[in-house]
């Protein structure tokens, strides 16, 4: 039977001189340790893990450039209302749901989890949940971009609400400052090294023009450029990327350019992104701002010289199942159905 969690108030941020004041109840997560555990389909559906992976393969096999997305969309669905695969919800009404929101209109990857719960729904019927798949799609993304492996605790459920508004509350958005970065990971207890270890997510993938206009043609207002951006690193990107186009002159500045995250590497899962954002500042507003912060930067420093990924794969598997362990569903909360993209309307 399903049984709803009280949802929290959403996430508020009020700055008022150089204080930050968080307004809204913080995420009270129940204790995960108790309910999720590395392989809880063992006895329920002990293919499962291998059903994803198998699954994965041929995904990416047909398209290696949805492997970023994938695990972006575990990101964005454990920091808006925990991982509970809500981001998968449909709605008929326009602008409702999660997927409707502006940091959610570039995902993909929806088809592929619903390919793979789809295999699993013919090996053993309403068993796996959406969230479970897409934590479980986000690791095998990293592993088949040549990255690690790592266990996933699974036995989470799945949620019925979604909320477009959420996803704008509690996302960081790409032009934040390290302040604001702190804000929204602290409210999902995540820590600065957590935030510095989460962020070499950014090694693959790509971003269109939008978020990174800002900082190239109007960082303060003042049709200025970043001064943390390295210059020539700027004057690439601005080849790349044109201003921003007046109103009414369609979206010359946005376009189908896809500029990439960590440039030379950004389909390969490995350190690179971090020897990039030392050098140039990286691409978004928010990767530069992990230099400024003592934790963060110290971390930066430390994986862009290191001579093996050994320890930062250590460091980004722990931190990827202390994200997964957020807000979760467990025991007689949510529901394990069939399809994931449902209609909630």
């Amino acid at each position: 039977m399903w049984r709803e969690r009280r949802r929290r108030p959403p996430l508020l941020l009020l700055v008022s001189g150089a204080a930050l004041l968080v307004i809204g109840a913080a995420i009270a997560s129940a204790p995960p340790e108790a309910a999720l555990k590395v392989g809880f389909y063992h006895e329920t559906c002990p293919l499962a893990e291998d059903v994803v992976l198998a699954e994965m393969r041929l995904i990416l096999m047909e398209d290696a450039t949805v492997a970023p997305s994938l695990l972006r969309m575990h990101y964005h669905d454990c920091f808006v209302q925990g991982c509970d695969g809500s981001i998968m919800l449909r709605s008929r009404k326009k602008g409702k749901a999660e997927r409707d929101a502006l940091p959610n209109r570039s995902m993909r990857g929806y088809d592929a989890i619903e390919r793979i719960k789809a295999r699993l729904e013919t090996v053993c019927p309403l068993t796996v949940s959406c969230s479970d798949i897409i934590a479980m799609a986000a690791r095998d993304a990293v592993y088949l971009s040549h990255g690690p492996w790592y266990d996933v605790e699974t036995g989470r459920r799945d949620g019925n609400v979604t909320v477009a508004e959420y996803v704008e509350n509690d996302l960081p958005p790409p032009d934040s400052n390290i302040v604001d970065v702190k804000t929204f990971f602290s409210v999902k207890s995540l820590n600065s090294k957590d935030i510095a270890v989460l962020f070499g997510c950014h090694s693959i993938g790509t971003s269109h023009c939008g978020p990174i206009q800002k900082r190239l043609y109007n960082f303060t207002g003042d049709m200025d450029q970043d001064p943390s951006l390295d210059p020539a690193y700027a004057a690439e990107l601005r080849k790349l990327c044109p201003p921003p186009s007046l109103p009414g002159d369609g979206a010359a500045g946005e376009g189908k350019v896809k500029v990439p995250l960590d440039p030379g590497s950004n389909y390969t899962f490995d350190l690179s992104y971090y020897r990039h954002v030392l050098a140039t500042g990286g691409l978004f507003q928010s990767d530069g701002s992990l230099l400024h912060d003592p934790v963060t930067r110290g971390y930066v420093e430390k994986v862009a010289k290191a001579a093996s990924p050994d320890e930062y794969y250590a460091d980004f598997a722990a931190a990827m199942v202390k994200m997964g362990r957020t807000d979760v569903l467990v025991g007689d909360l949510g529901e394990i159905r069939p399809t994931c993209g449902i209609f909630v309307d």
